[in-house]
């Protein structure tokens, strides 16, 4: 049991955007870097050099350390060093883009039924051999793999350690830092062939140990297993990781895109910040990668009746099933403390998140008696996880303002509830990141896979997780059955293929999922294999109109292939009639067994009369029996998105830490969060800031001593870009006793002078 220690309790009151009041709180200006500070940067060269050129660039600045220098992927490398040199060597180089290096994460039988793996064991390849993935290399990129697993054995066939730097890639041992099973997991939906049988049980698995202790790696060890990747000829590559930026142009999106061109199926998750739009991360946002959200298999979800209302949980990964069949009183437990458990025999016990980990909350009710423990999130918004062992009560997951809302009532009453379970299927997961892509405006993800409680190889044995890291590998393993049968198909076909075929889902209510949230839909193995037709690319995107021209037209272009053995018809149905919309489609036309036909779409908008920012819709081609749906999107100059949004603080997972998160739809040239002092608005220090953040989701841990002393403050959360700055405002309450409360501002401040 790791060591609880006391800390303050941070308790936030997000207000609204307040750019009125952002006025009044002037803060100085972000410190600066020490010059003498070293980083790691990745350099991408405007033109190829050879190894040689490049060692004789980097000796021309002594104080520079070259780390890696990449063959395949990029045209680059990357060196250690401080700012000025690294600028230095960019005006000599001739570079096209100097990145820092940013941190990856990974993102944490049924399933496999469900995208039709069961009908596609039926099938045979052009050699009449049944569709397993045999002779396929699959490479991952991820945590290593427990190559010694009994599931997994058979189908390794090497790897590589971008980490330590060796050809043994296993997975980071507990004894050796914090141990990993992510990678194995991964391996295991693609390709396990024991126990359990993976997408393609019979595909050859290479690994690539890119991402170390605790799930974490470099953008340069991501990028040489990439370069490794590419020289070891593998046909498929998964990388179920990627951080929160949203942005088409980092430097291991180019270089996934540079796998792709080098005849590799990249596939990648799309990244587990929704449910919000706009939350696709990279390496999800590379245009070439086929980018993969999450959906449900068949699940069974819970919800509590309390007082006439039904509450949903989100069961956590490893936990046993919620089946209760009577009522049982539900009772606060703080943070899950084992002296905050003493009346919770035989009960149901609400925790909030923060300080312990949800195994540690778990273990701890259980010894104290409890019959199942809800967690309910200490920021904005509901959370998904995985406990890291089998416990024999039921965890499950709340949202914030639930959890406060029930928090409240027991504290007033006594509470008996009720379950209810539910079944749902092919919904998508709300942690699944949405799209679409700034600056391409591309819709990602391409397609999504199921992602949630997923069974699958561990080191040791099996365990279920969830995350869009579970669905990338079914679409990866999908790919290595295309391959199978059609060797001669590229990663665009294999693409088309998949997405052509999918299955355009409905949300709770009814109603289609955006295609930039669902791409195409959820993939059909069978039918992407039967396809009589591909069309290239398998999306469109219409670019981005300027309101400057009253009417703009702007074009798209489809390339259609008949791939089946006879000929057959084709033909466009028009898409709903829009105010304001104008579309112009080809006419009927026929295509003869392997002929190839490319066609021009136009559509033309006048944003007088149509208004929506973004707007997307899916167009349908009949080839013959079968309709091929293909999503499309266009964007009437950029959304009007502010520099920042949705701050949330509370406690982190673990003793003595913070985490906060913040959105940047357009990423920051400077951010901060500035602290002043609750009455006189007098500045007192940054809670933290940054420069050059990406596009995205900002997800930061900080330590307990970084906070002021205890009392009221008021911060501002700002983004500088362009010239332009946008502002949060909120009070931070902060309080030495451990606990937690949540009130107007006004009220804080009142009883502060009780």
């Amino acid at each position: 049991m790791k060591k609880i220690i006391s800390v303050l309790t941070v308790i936030l009151l997000v207000l609204s955007q307040a750019a009125a009041f952002a006025q009044t709180l002037n803060h100085p200006q972000i410190p600066l870097d020490s010059p003498d500070m070293e980083k790691v940067s990745i350099v991408v060269l405007s033109e190829e050099k050879s190894e040689e050129e490049i060692k004789k660039l980097v000796r021309s600045i002594p104080e520079l350390k070259l780390r890696h220098i990449y063959k395949y992927a990029i045209a680059g490398f990357s060196v250690k060093g401080r700012q000025a040199e690294i600028e230095q060597l960019s005006k000599k180089a001739n570079t096209s883009i100097i990145s820092p290096v940013n941190t990856y994460r990974v993102h944490a039988e049924e399933s496999i039924k469900i995208i039709g793996g069961e009908e596609v064991r039926g099938l045979f390849d052009q050699k009449n051999q049944r569709l397993t993935g045999k002779g396929v290399k699959v490479g991952i990129i991820d945590t290593g793999i427990d190559y010694t697993h009994p599931d997994l054995r058979v189908n390794y066939g090497g790897g590589h350690d971008l980490v330590d730097g060796d050809d043994d890639p296993m997975e980071t041992n507990a004894a050796e830092g914090e141990g990993t099973l992510h990678g194995t997991h991964v391996a295991g939906i693609i390709a396990a062939n024991g126990k359990i049988q993976g997408v393609a049980p019979e595909a050859t698995i290479i690994a690539y140990r890119a991402l170390g202790p605790g799930g974490s790696g470099t953008t340069e060890q991501v990028i040489a297993a990439i370069d490794q990747a590419i020289k070891d000829k593998v046909d498929i590559l998964n990388l179920s990781l990627g951080n929160n930026v949203n942005g088409p142009d980092l430097p291991i999106s180019m270089a996934l895109n540079k796998a792709v061109e080098k005849g590799i199926t990249a596939v990648t998750s799309s990244g587990n910040s929704g449910p919000n739009h706009w939350t696709v991360g990279s390496p999800g946002t590379a245009s070439k990668a086929i980018s993969v959200g999450a959906s449900t298999p068949s699940i069974h979800i819970p919800l509590l009746e309390i007082s006439g209302q039904k509450l949903r949980l989100e069961p956590l990964q490893g936990s046993v099933d919620w089946e209760f069949n009577q009522s049982y009183e539900m009772v606060y437990g703080g943070l899950g403390k084992k002296e905050e458990l003493k009346d919770v025999k035989g009960k149901i016990v609400l925790v909030e998140r923060g300080e312990l980990t949800f195994t540690e909350k778990g273990l701890n009710a259980f010894e104290s008696g409890a019959k199942a423990v809800v967690i309910y999130n200490n920021t904005k918004g509901s959370f998904f996880g995985n406990l890291e062992r089998e416990l024999p009560i039921p965890v499950t997951a709340l949202s914030k303002t639930k959890g406060e809302q029930l928090r409240k009532k027991l504290s007033k009453e006594r509470i008996f509830a009720r379950t209810y379970i539910i079944e749902e299927k092919d919904i998508l997961a709300d942690f699944s990141s949405r799209g679409p892509v700034t600056s391409t405006w591309e819709i990602k993800p391409d397609i999504v896979a199921p992602g949630v409680a997923i069974n699958s190889t561990v080191p040791g044995g099996y365990l279920p997780l969830q995350g869009t890291s579970m669905a990338a590998p079914h679409v990866a393993g999908a790919s290595a059955l295309i391959k199978q049968a059609h060797p001669d198909w590229g990663p665009e076909k294999i693409k088309a293929a998949l997405m052509n075929t999918a299955k355009p889902l409905l949300n709770k209510k009814g109603k289609p999922y955006r295609t930039y949230e669902q791409g195409a839909g959820r993939i059909q193995m069978e039918k992407a294999l039967k396809s009589n037709s591909l069309v290239m690319p398998a999306s469109l995107q219409f670019g981005k109109f300027q309101l400057a021209d009253r009417m703009h037209e702007h074009n798209g272009y489809l390339t259609v292939e008949n791939v089946s053995d006879s000929s057959l018809s084709y033909s466009f149905s028009i898409p709903h009639a829009e105010n304001g919309l104008s579309w112009t489609f080809p006419f009927s036309f026929y295509l003869k067994p392997g002929e190839k036909k490319r066609l021009e779409l136009k559509l033309a908008v006048d944003p007088n009369v149509f208004k929506k920012k973004v707007y997307d819709g899916t167009i349908r081609l009949k080839a013959g029996s079968q309709e091929i749906n293909i999503p499309y999107i266009y964007v009437l100059e950029e959304p009007n998105y502010p520099r920042v949004m949705g701050f949330g603080i509370g406690k982190g997972d673990k003793p003595d830490t913070y985490r906060y998160e913040v959105y940047l739809p357009g990423g920051a040239e400077e951010f901060g969060i500035a602290m002043f002092d609750a009455d006189s608005l007098r500045f007192i220090a940054f809670l933290d800031w940054k420069r050059g953040v990406g596009k995205g989701q900002l997800l930061q841990e900080i330590k307990s001593d970084q906070l002021p002393e205890p009392g009221l403050y008021k911060i501002k959360v700002f983004a500088k870009k362009a010239g332009r700055e946008d502002a949060l405002e909120s009070y931070l309450y902060i309080l030495p006793n451990g606990e937690m409360e949540s009130s107007s501002f006004h009220p804080i401040k009142e009883k502060l002078k009780k």
